[in-house]
């Protein structure tokens, strides 16, 4: 669910908005029998609530009908529900039943990219093309990692080179500022200042 709400929105507006919705909504069938106007209220902040609010509902009702109200834990199964793409079923494979997966959103695109592991763009590509290189059972650690990097400090714009802990073994090292100070001020999100420390700062 938390997913699906995930897509063109932030996880600090996905978090404020799920503990209402969680408990509101415990199971698949009482997203199936949802209330529509009520669920597009409660998802609303996280942007996108109709086509979302379709999304969970219609999810609901294929996991009733046919997973008996449990979410599968396999990829050919997962994809073929409502609202889950491949990165969505890497998600739950691998925080929910410890299937290794690698989760490629723009984040984690973006940094393979700039660390020149694959110049895909695809993310299927990016996927396949990362597998090779990482162990298996490294996947969905590498993934929360990548993307948190992406996220705080090798931003899209501006990367924080200058305080960056992979600096000197980035080919892609300069994109950014490289003063310390200057790229220090880039750094974004709770872990601000123990990201600095690490760097240095």
């Amino acid at each position: 669910v938390a997913t699906i709400l995930s897509a063109q929105s932030t996880d600090k507006r996905v978090n404020l908005t799920t503990p209402a919705l969680f408990a509101r909504y415990r199971t698949a069938m009482d997203y199936a029998q949802a209330d529509r106007g009520e669920l597009e209220q409660l998802i609303r902040p996280t942007g996108f609530y109709r086509n979302k609010a379709n999304a969970l509902m219609g999810l609901g009702r294929e996991l009733v009908e046919r997973f008996d109200g449990e979410v599968p834990h396999t990829m050919a199964e997962l994809v073929t529900l409502p609202g889950i793409g491949r990165k969505t079923a890497n998600v739950v494979l691998g925080n929910a039943f410890g299937i290794p997966g690698i989760t490629v959103d723009t984040h984690f695109g973006r940094l393979v990219r700039r660390w020149r592991w694959t110049a895909a763009t695809d993310p299927v590509k990016v996927e396949h093309a990362v597998g090779e290189l990482i162990e298996r059972r490294e996947w969905t650690l590498l993934s929360h990692r990548v993307i948190f990097h992406g996220r705080r400090v090798c931003h899209a714009r501006k990367p924080a080179c200058g305080v960056c802990v992979l600096a000197r073994d980035c080919p892609s090292y300069g994109t950014g500022p490289t003063d310390p100070l200057v790229a220090a001020e880039l750094v974004r999100g709770p872990e601000t200042e123990h990201l600095l420390a690490l760097a240095g700062l």
